[in-house]
């Protein structure tokens, strides 16, 4: 399996990685079929994201999608996030191998389980945001993991 120059430079040298106490919204998002489990905390000042950080238990490809995706986050406004997919994901990190798509679903599903906390915690409703799901497994097909 070959992976490009920056997913292996976010998997080496990941960034953000931490929590953030008395977060503005925390995502937890997991993958049943891989194992993998991802979590994002977002720091979210006048509707601005301010920091990001993630814990990721999983593999290379999930820690280096988590990595990319709070980078692309920090300095967005909530909007701007919700554009994060993990097409964009992907691109910033100049590609994923197939089988491990999956992992840039996860950090998407992650940052917007983070941005539902932080809904829920402010009573508002943030256009376009769906009910995030607890399991990834549950919306994308994973592929067999050899």
């Amino acid at each position: 399996m070959e992976y490009s120059e920056k997913v292996m430079d976010h998997f080496m040298n990941p960034r953000n990685v931490g929590e953030i106490e008395d977060a503005s919204g925390v995502g937890t998002v997991g993958n049943a079929k891989c194992g993998d489990i991802m979590k994002v905390y977002l720091k979210i000042e006048n509707g601005i994201i301010e920091d990001a950080k993630f814990k990721t238990f999983g593999c290379g490809a999930a820690v280096a999608t988590s990595s990319m995706a709070t980078e692309l986050v920090k300095g967005k406004t909530i909007p701007e996030a919700l554009e994060i997919t993990n097409k964009v994901v992907m691109e910033a990190l100049d590609g994923l191998p197939p089988v491990k798509v999956h992992c840039s679903c996860l950090a998407e599903e992650a940052l917007h389980a983070a941005l539902w906390d932080y809904a829920e915690k402010n009573h508002i409703v943030i256009e376009g945001l769906e009910r995030p799901v607890n399991d990834i497994g549950e919306l994308h097909e994973i592929p067999d993991q050899d």
